[in-house]
Formats: structure tokens, C-alpha cells, sequence
């Protein structure tokens, strides 16, 4: 049998094969956070198409931690049932889910959030929104550490399988995590050791709050590409080893920020969806901005892959979850294989086709369809639902 779809452990959760949805935002919850019926079907097919961990897109664990119009949240009791029909939904398809939770940090807007984003230092104006974000003070700090962990017990009560921490991407915890973001001279900041406490002292408040065994997982940085020195391949190895000694039960390793965003999702640069979304007066110049990546991100099958090779070693016998452009059953076969990952992770693939699963297991393909257009992605900027836009977006209305 192969590798592919031989059952696997993560902590004490059995997960049947060796793929996992990557947290990918929906556009689909209420402007409120919580879920819709589309956002539950989006699910609920993954699950019929034999993905073996589904992992939802970030969810708020505050209100002030929202990044995006129509993120789902888990930052009140409010959130539960619906959160509850999401995981029966999972569930009775034979699916097992984690809820990945989040907190935007710097990389959100007044439009969304109402004041001015948070951070961790208020160096550095953002490329997106291009302002400075308020540098947190110690009480925002263990208010956060707190909102953690009364999120994770609230994804407990609502029947998620798993948790898995957001500190990727250039969200608040990689803003913590990485000394590009992270200019504090306190005990928050200044040393590897004190810029990785805010992860850590989450984990650690989560486990106080969390049933024991339940599993907690970790979506970290291998590389942050920014314009100064970040998170690199050996620091993120170095958290890595911390990690493993807090003795999570999964790690997945990304790439990039919104300083670097095409990282992230490497292959076509879709200029006139990525701008379409922009005011009138941004357009200019974001045509200019945006246009000058084109046919510099193509591509790579696997471009975490180095990562994986430096961060795997120092982990032990903790899965590692690999993801960025996995896209050929013989090339994600190799990888467990020469033990590299012990997990594959796909983001726009099951955008396109959610049963791909189910179909390289009835050997019905041996690639995906996705050609990392990035349309999908694009229309975020526009407050669309994640979907496949290979055809281009919807007429407006």
C-alpha cells in the first residue's frame, strides 16, 4: 500500500491517510465570524473526497484579531453551535477536523477591526495597508495568551478533533516569533529565546485549558522573506526544537508575510483580479506594485521543501505536515518516503477539486488540475468567497 494512504498518529487522533486540507480562509462565515450552511458545505465535501485531516481557514480568537471581512471567529460562546454543525458535518462523513486558531496582529485594517491593528512593536509601516501598527502593551500580551485558550476550549466543546496554532504567514504569533516584526527590548523580545515566550506561554495556557490528549498542532514559518532578516530556515529549526520539548503534536511549516505574499502561493501573478478589489486611487499603483511580480514566483513543486529537510532532523518522532505546490502523487510519495514529511498539505489543489483525494485513491489521476493561477487567492482583495476562478471572477452585479 502506499505511503500515501497509510493511517498515521497525531497525538491520539488516528488520521486514515497522509492528507491534510491546509488552513485556507473561506470568505464564507457572516460578517460576525460566525459560520454559514456554505461555509459547513465547503467542509462537509472535503470530508466525502477522504482528505484525512481538514483544517479549517483561521479563525479570530478576538475581535481585534480579525483580518478579513468574512473570517469565521471562535471569540465568544456565541460562536459554538454553529461551530458544532461544522464538526457534525465533518464528522458523519468520516472526517476528522481541527480548528485553526488565530489573531491577525499588524496584517489587518480599521475597515475590518475598527481601530488601528496590534503588534507586537509599531516599527515598520505595512505594504498592504500601509500604516504602523500599535506596539502592544504586557496587558494586550497575556490578554491575547488568554483569548488562546479560551478559544481552544470553546473548539473542544464544539467537537474540533485537534487545534492548530496560526503562528505562519505573518500573523501576530509569527510577528512575535520573528525578529523583522519583533523590535521589543522586554521580556517579550530582544533574544530567540524571548521573542518564541508569547508561542510558548500559549501553548502552555491552552494545555491548562484543554482536556489532556487532545492533539496541538503548530503552522509555523520555515522562511519569512522579508526585506530584513526574519524567520530563516535555521531559527525556524531552532523553534522547532522548543517546540518538540512543549511536545506539540504536529508541526506544518509555511512560508512568507504579506511583505513577501506571493511566496506564499507561488505560480501566476494575476494582475487585474489582484488589483480589481482595490479603491480607485490605490489602482495606479497597485497595478505598478502587482506587475512587477510577474514571472518572478513560478511555480516550484514542494518550495518548502528545503525547510522541511533542516526542521524534520530536530522534531523526533513529532509529525511533520509539509505544504507549498505539492502537486504530483510520485513526487508527494517521495517525500514520505525518504522521510522529509510525514504528512502532505494542499491549499489551492483541493480549492479545485475537493475529491482529489478519493481519486488518487481509486486511481483515477496521478496529478492535480490546479495550475496555480492564483485567482482563487486574488479574490480575496475583492471580498469574494475562495473558489475556483480559473474562468475568472463573477460578472458583478
Amino acid at each position: 500500500m502506499s505511503l500515501l494512504f497509510s493511517p498515521i498518529m497525531i497525538g491520539t487522533m488516528k488520521i486514515k491517510n497522509r492528507f491534510v486540507n491546509s488552513a485556507t480562509y473561506e470568505g464564507m462565515a457572516l460578517e460576525t465570524g460566525e459560520v454559514t450552511e456554505r461555509f459547513i458545505k465547503r467542509y462537509r465535501t472535503l470530508a466525502k473526497g477522504e482528505v484525512g485531516l481538514i483544517i479549517t481557514g483561521m479563525m479570530a480568537v478576538k475581535p481585534l484579531g480579525r483580518g478579513l471581512m468574512y473570517q469565521a471567529g471562535i471569540q465568544s460562546d456565541d460562536m459554538i453551535p454553529g461551530l458544532k454543525r461544522l464538526t457534525d458535518a465533518v464528522h458523519d462523513e468520516g472526517g476528522k477536523i481541527a480548528f485553526q486558531l488565530a489573531h491577525a496582529g499588524r496584517q489587518s485594517s480599521k475597515e475590518v477591526i475598527g481601530e488601528t491593528p496590534i503588534g507586537p512593536s509599531s516599527a515598520v509601516r505595512d505594504p498592504v495597508y500601509f500604516f504602523k501598527p500599535r506596539a502592544m502593551t504586557e496587558g494586550d500580551i497575556k490578554e491575547t495568551i488568554n483569548a488562546f485558550a479560551t478559544a481552544a476550549r470553546r473548539a473542544f466543546e464544539a467537537g474540533a478533533d485537534a487545534i492548530q496554532i496560526h503562528a505562519a504567514h505573518g500573523w501576530l504569533i509569527n510577528q512575535f516569533l520573528s525578529p523583522f516584526f519583533n523590535r521589543r527590548k522586554d521580556a517579550w523580545g530582544g533574544s530567540d529565546e524571548n521573542r518564541f515566550r508569547f508561542l510558548r506561554e500559549i501553548i502552555l495556557k491552552i494545555r491548562e485549558t484543554m482536556p489532556e490528549g487532545i492533539p496541538i498542532l503548530v503552522k509555523m514559518n520555515a522562511n519569512d522573506f522579508t526585506p530584513r532578516e526574519g524567520i530563516t530556515p535555521p531559527l525556524a529549526a531552532r523553534y522547532a526544537g522548543w517546540l518538540a520539548e512543549l511536545k506539540i503534536d504536529a508541526l506544518e511549516i509555511s512560508c512568507g508575510t504579506l511583505f513577501s505574499y506571493m511566496n506564499m502561493c507561488r505560480g501566476d501573478v494575476p494582475v487585474d483580479e489582484m488589483v480589481q478589489g482595490l479603491p480607485a486611487w490605490k489602482k495606479p499603483v497597485g497595478r505598478i506594485v502587482v506587475g512587477r511580480l510577474v514571472g518572478k514566483y513560478d511555480l516550484e513543486e514542494g518550495y518548502n521543501l528545503e525547510g522541511a529537510k533542516v526542521i524534520k532532523p530536530v522534531i523526533g518522532n513529532i509529525p511533520l505536515i509539509l505544504v507549498g505546490g505539492l502537486r504530483r502523487r510520485a513526487h508527494m510519495e517521495e517525500i514520505l518516503q525518504k522521510n522529509h514529511a510525514d504528512l502532505i498539505s494542499m491549499s489551492r489543489p483541493f480549492i479545485r477539486e475537493p475529491l482529489i483525494v478519493k481519486k488518487f485513491r481509486e486511481g483515477k489521476t496521478d496529478t492535480v488540475s490546479c495550475v496555480s493561477c492564483n485567482r482563487c487567492l486574488a479574490g480575496i482583495n475583492s471580498n469574494l468567497p475562495t473558489l475556483c476562478y480559473y474562468n475568472g471572477f463573477p460578472a458583478a452585479k
